[in-house]
């Protein structure tokens, strides 16, 4: 039996899909598990390395903020992707970061797979909640705070003590 939530997580992502039936019917008895699904539509996503998407995660966990939006992981690419409200204009700069908008395709498992390479850490809600982009850059520049200073053996700094950037400074332009 379906869970509701779940429901409206399969109906919210298989939207997105050319088909959406096609979609369900893949994540039901396809062999992969994965669809192709379009951005730029419902929603864009920006993919990070693994281990500052993770830290990022976690970071975003700890604000004093709602759940944060669908977050999926490739650990077969090492990248973890976080689902933004769709932004023809953005522009998100940094080392091995790729923004995917219109035009772009995204492999996505059904909302209920939590294991595999390609899984999701925070699922969709089913609702269209997606994450904050303002609160993913204080997010981003913590877990790199974070990871520059467990690789020089520093002290880091606790993750709310970071300054959040203006915005001519900051990863998104």
């Amino acid at each position: 039996m379906r869970s509701a939530p779940h429901h409206q997580a399969v109906e919210w992502l298989a939207a997105a899909a050319v088909d959406p039936r096609a979609c369900k019917r893949e994540w039901e008895h396809g062999a992969s598990g994965a669809v192709l699904l379009p951005s730029g539509r419902f929603w864009d996503v920006l993919s990070v390395p693994e281990e500052i998407g993770l830290f990022a995660l976690d970071a975003l966990l700890r604000l004093p903020l709602p759940m944060p939006g669908p977050t999926l992981a490739d650990f077969g690419a090492h990248r973890i992707g976080f689902f933004l409200p769709p932004d023809p204009g953005s522009r998100w700069v940094g080392q091995d970061i790729r923004y995917s908008g219109k035009g772009s395709w995204i492999a996505v498992p059904s909302p209920r797979r939590t294991t595999g390479t390609l899984r999701w850490l925070v699922p969709p809600d089913g609702h269209g909640t997606l994450h904050l982009p303002t609160a993913l850059e204080v997010a981003l520049h913590q877990a790199t705070e974070m990871l520059s200073a467990l690789v020089n053996g520093e002290q880091a700094r606790p993750v709310g003590r970071t300054a959040r950037p203006g915005p001519d400074r900051g990863l998104l332009n």
